[in-house]
């Protein structure tokens, strides 16, 4: 719930300084253009954006009267019915929260969680709706570029085991994998851990004529 109206939006209204309200509470000093504050008022259906929420839709502070319409305008296309059923709450007053994508001004999208919570006056009777947008777009992408580096790296040892299969066996390498899918289900072993602890105990274990005929080879190639 949602008490002192001006202290929760202390970064447009210049709130107590030396305070926290409740939202501070939840998102803390953050970043200036990583999260930032909204108000919405029943009457009139007026909203109010702080500069950070301004600028993740693309606008300069003050530049635009933001309305419903003028959100709905920015949210993606596929999150737009989702966006909508949020906005009927809000319009009702009532507590929401909802991840899904903006489209700022200048064509980027961006990922935001939006928190909101009833607004009150000081008799306690709900006037609209206060909370806070949270750009996560660099966090979603930072984990997506794990995943991507964990797979690649997953990719590399697989291809070394295959490889030395390969050589070993005189086979392809699709037979290569084969055996590895293989002694995976034996195991019960992932194949990038069975591939990881395969090259592990080979490691430093080829006798000295294989390391010769290794080492001449691929001094002799032309």
């Amino acid at each position: 719930m949602v008490g002192d109206v001006d202290a929760q939006f202390g970064e447009q209204s210049g709130g107590d300084a030396g305070g926290q309200s409740g939202l501070d509470l939840v998102v803390g000093q953050g970043e200036p253009q990583r999260v930032g504050r909204f108000r919405y008022f029943l009457d009139g259906q007026r909203w109010e954006w702080s500069d950070a929420v301004a600028r993740m839709h693309g606008y300069e502070p003050g530049a635009v009267q933001p309305t419903t319409e003028l959100l709905l305008q920015h949210k993606h296309p596929e999150d737009r019915p989702q966006v909508a059923a949020v906005l009927d709450r809000v319009g009702h007053g009532e507590p929401f929260s909802s991840r899904h994508r903006i489209i700022d001004a200048g064509g980027r999208t961006h990922w935001v969680i939006v928190v909101g919570d009833r607004m009150l006056d000081d008799t306690g009777t709900v006037i609209g709706t206060a909370g806070f947008y949270t750009d996560v777009t660099e966090a979603l992408q930072s984990d997506v570029s794990t995943a991507v580096s964990e797979v690649a790296e997953s990719r590399a040892i697989i291809e070394q085991a295959k490889g030395v299969l390969m050589v070993a066996y005189s086979i392809s390498a699709d037979r290569a994998f084969d055996i590895l899918v293989w002694r995976s289900q034996e195991t019960n072993v992932k194949v990038r851990d069975l591939a990881a602890r395969f090259l592990s105990a080979l490691s430093g274990k080829l006798p000295p004529g294989v390391l010769s005929d290794i080492d001449h080879t691929l001094l002799t190639l032309e």
